[in-house]
């Protein structure tokens, strides 16, 4: 179905980039969010809890001081930063 809803330019931009990387389109991308977050309200909604699996891992072929947790350092490493100015697709 088509329609028209006003989103963030940074939202957007962020959703072009995951569709971008996993060679989904924006469509796609947006509809995942949103069963995500309608998902999240109706467990809220209902007392049920979910939580993500915690995993541990052994760092072997990482490089010294790579922390897979750290999300700012990670996104530096991989020139995903806020800083990056490349065109979006």
């Amino acid at each position: 179905m088509r329609t028209t809803v006003n989103i963030d330019e940074h939202l957007l931009a962020e959703a072009k980039l995951i569709a971008a990387r996993s060679h989904r389109t924006i469509g796609s991308v947006l509809e995942d969010a949103l069963r995500r977050l309608i998902d999240e309200y109706e467990t809220r909604q209902t007392g049920e809890r979910y939580e993500l699996p915690h995993f541990e891992y052994d760092p072997p072929g990482l490089r010294p001081g790579v922390d897979l947790y750290d999300k700012d350092q990670m996104a530096e490493l991989l020139g995903d930063d806020e800083r990056d100015t490349r065109a979006l697709p």
